[in-house]
This record gives C-alpha cells, structure tokens and sequence, in this order.
C-alpha cells in the first residue's frame, strides 16, 4: 500500500508565520487555492483510490480540485487534524515556534510529554494511527492524506523506518509538499520520497523547495 502524505496549500496565518491550531482554521490565499490546484497535474500519475482531509477548512479546500479530478469524495477525520499549539496558539515568534516544535519532534522518542494545554505526543500519534489503520483496513491501493506540516513530520518520525527524528528536523514540509510512504507486508512503513527526492542517508538529499509558504 502507498500513503501520500500532503500537506495544506498556503493560508493567511502560514504567511504572518503565526500558529493557529483551532478549527476550523483559516482558508486558504489565492496562492494556496492555486497550490490546491497544481496537486492535480503533480499527482497526475499516482493512482488514488481514497482521498482523506482533516477537519480544518485548509486540507478541505486543499483537497477539493483533486476530488473532483478523480472522481472521489473527501473523507474528513479529525484524527489527521494539526498538532495543538496549545498555550502557543497565535504566536508568531521565533522562540514559541522553536519551543512547540521542539517539543513536538521529541515525541518519536518520548511520546508522554504534553504541549502546555495541549495534547500529549500519545493521543496525537493514537488519533493519526486511527486514520492511517481506517485507510489499510479498506483495501486501497493508494491512498492520499491532506494534513498538516507538524503532524506529518511527527507520525512519520514515530512510524516510518527510515526516518527520524533529526530528519525531521532538516527535511521541512512546504505547502503542499508531498511525502510517499509505502507499507510493507510485514505491517512497516518506509518513506520512499518526501518532496519529490528520493530518500536517503541523512544529510545526501538538499532541503526541499516547495512552491511556497512557511514550513510549520
């Protein structure tokens, strides 16, 4: 089975960097609608049998021209949603970015710490399980997830074999950036591209340039 992991076109808080965690969470500009759109043509050769979006409106909208190109509908699931920012929530300076994600990226390690007045690195990964688990027990082929930038990057430090937690940390997801994960019989995950370059030993492949928009 592949997963394509997605994250969401630009939004007004991605270009102020500030974190907004709260749904339904803001739209997306006119580049992110853009964004949303090229998916069609970048993804034009992936077969996608499922097509999943979390409950803020960005990976809806993200989600939406790729629907209607393939003919599927979106699935919202809430456990796919961003990471909680917490008491960090509408922050837009260096040093709280730096704390929430430092936090975040020691989950793969030590899932039981929590964001002050967040979540916990358990229920994050427990709910994003949920919805990868719902989309392999469907018997799908390939199936695409519209997420967002910190909770992509945490589940497949915690699940993916070949990458951690410094990888991570170096590789950054840009709006819309695409990652492709691929199950193994014996139930693993290996990510076999993460923003169209191939993986490889830590430190072979340059940071990923995205169409645009803050990593967060």
């Amino acid at each position: 089975m592949r997963l394509i992991l997605i994250r969401h076109g630009q939004t007004p808080t991605n270009v102020t960097y500030t974190m907004h965690t709260t749904l339904p969470g803001p739209e997306l500009t006119r580049l992110g609608r853009q964004q949303a759109t090229a998916l069609v043509g970048a993804l034009a050769n992936e077969k996608i049998d499922a097509l999943y979006a979390s409950t803020h409106q960005r990976t809806e909208l993200t989600a939406t021209p790729l629907a209607a190109d393939r003919g599927l509908q979106v699935l919202i699931r809430d456990g796919i949603r961003e990471v909680s920012a917490g008491h960090w929530e509408g922050a837009s300076d260096h040093a709280s970015h730096t704390a929430f994600l430092e936090l975040a990226f020691s989950w793969p390690t030590d899932p039981t710490t929590r964001v002050p007045g967040g979540e916990s690195g358990l229920e994050v990964l427990e709910r994003f399980d949920g919805v990868v688990d719902e989309a392999v027990q469907s018997g799908a082929e390939t199936v695409a997830l519209v997420s967002h930038g910190v909770a992509i990057r945490v589940w497949l430090a915690a699940r993916a074999l070949n990458v951690t937690t410094e990888d991570v940390k170096r590789r950054e997801l840009d709006n819309t950036g695409v990652v492709m994960a691929d199950r193994a019989s014996d139930g693993t995950w290996r990510v076999v591209s993460w923003a169209g370059l191939p993986t490889g030993p830590a430190g072979d492949e340059p940071r990923d340039s995205g169409p645009a928009g803050q990593p967060l």
